[in-house]
């Protein structure tokens, strides 16, 4: 991979660290599916979620019984 390509990404990854850092949970599996521009967030291993919120921006909160274990973002190129 060219050096300005992987310098770019550095400095996306940059740009995330505070945030991620910040969330309660110490793993997150990410998945994003370009063709449907949807980002799929797991905070524990990706599992079937028993009940979910549709929240009015367009995220999905995916849950296992009462804990928050996946968040779904539609349109996540447009954020």
């Amino acid at each position: 991979m060219e050096t300005a390509k992987i310098n770019n990404i550095l400095s996306e990854v940059n740009g995330l660290v505070s945030h991620l850092i910040k969330l309660p949970e110490t793993k997150i599996w990410t998945d994003y599916d370009k063709e449907a521009d949807v980002l799929y967030i797991s905070f524990n291993r990706p599992q079937k979620a028993t009940d979910s919120e549709m929240l009015d921006n367009g995220v999905l909160l995916r849950y296992k019984d009462k804990d928050l274990v996946g968040i779904t973002i539609l349109n996540a190129s447009k954020r």
